[in-house]
């Protein structure tokens, strides 16, 4: 087990302060949803490209590895040719057949730590999934994908650059 430290993975601590926190916004699923709903699927996943494992301190990287609790468990079976990112864009069809049923604000959570994941994670395959991801969340509202100039001009840390972007009836 590695040395105790940070939860999340050391790529997110590269992240600005703001853009951490949308990924830590969306750990937690939304309430009064069954377990087994897609939305839990998914953010077992989200939650093994953000956090380390509790069991051995590593990063699971894959969906189905059968490392993980429940929190972090696998989101499916181990596909037989190991290509699991078919069974999860499938997973992420269901997801958005089931959007009637989720908070909004849960959703636009999950919509914007997919965009950070989809431009930030390290490993190519991960981030290219989870951007195609992002893409069918943010086409799903009919709505452009942000690009990530402006995802760090309004997620930088910088009041003036959030300010930019927010809705004068919303900031503080």
């Amino acid at each position: 087990m590695s040395e105790k430290g940070p939860v999340t993975q050391p790529w997110v601590h590269a992240l600005p302060f703001m853009q951490q926190t949308v990924l830590l916004t969306a750990i937690r699923g939304p309430d009064g949803i069954a377990k087994y709903h897609p939305s839990k699927y998914l953010l077992r996943w989200f939650r093994r490209c953000v956090l380390l494992s509790a069991m051995d301190g590593e990063a699971l990287v894959t969906p189905y590895d059968n490392n993980g609790g429940s929190f972090t468990g696998p989101s499916i079976d181990e596909p037989a040719d190991g290509d699991w990112w078919g069974a999860m864009q499938e997973l992420v069809g269901q997801y958005l057949r089931s959007l009637d049923e989720l908070p909004h604000h849960f959703q636009l959570h999950f919509m914007h730590a997919a965009e950070i994941v989809g431009y930030k994670h390290p490993d190519p395959i991960i981030r290219g999934w989870w951007n195609k991801t992002y893409q069918r969340l943010v086409y799903d509202m009919h709505l452009w994908p942000e690009e990530v100039g402006q995802l760090d001009a309004r997620l930088g840390d910088n009041r003036d650059g959030w300010l930019e972007r927010a809705d004068a009836a919303t900031t503080a």
